[in-house]
């Protein structure tokens, strides 16, 4: 297959997953698909085991949207560039719902053989998206200047006393 044809499928497995048609979706990956998720204990063998790990996202967030930002291919090989926008409805990794619209985005490389998808490796940023629920922060460069004057004080006072 060209590679024209192979970011075409790319791009009906994201339609089929922004429509929930998981019929379609089904229809796209292979029969022995294979997902590689960074947030996964292991590889995802299978299409059952692809839902049980999207599941938690759709659940969360019901109007979830996925977005192809950028796209490119080379034989065999589609990676892509996808932004995910959705409202936290629902619980998500033990977090309630916060009612809070969410952007976050995920680089995707998939290995496409006869017009389905065999191979996906997916990087999820999911920092940035529990982020934006108010669980996580990241210190800015002020707290990083406070810890290293902070630490000075620290080392001059030991080489102060000698210590």
């Amino acid at each position: 297959m060209s590679a024209e044809e192979n970011k075409a499928v790319i791009r009906r497995w994201i339609e089929a997953y922004n429509e929930r048609d998981w019929q379609a979706e089904a229809e796209v990956l292979a029969p022995g698909f294979v997902a590689h998720v960074s947030a996964a204990p292991g590889p995802l063998e299978g299409l059952e085991a692809w839902r049980q790990f999207t599941a938690p996202f759709t659940e969360a967030f019901p109007d979830l949207r996925l977005t192809i930002q950028d796209i490119a291919a080379e034989g065999d090989t589609v990676a892509a560039r996808v932004a995910f926008h959705g409202t936290h409805r629902g619980e998500f990794q033990g977090i309630p719902p916060t009612g809070k619209e969410v952007s976050f985005s995920s680089m995707e490389f998939n290995r496409v053989v006869e017009g389905k998808v065999e191979e996906h490796w997916v990087e999820i940023n999911l920092l940035g998206l529990v982020q934006q629920l108010g669980v996580a922060t990241i210190p800015g460069p002020g707290l990083v200047a406070r810890m290293l004057v902070r630490l000075a004080r620290k080392l001059r006072s030991r080489l102060s006393t000698g210590r």
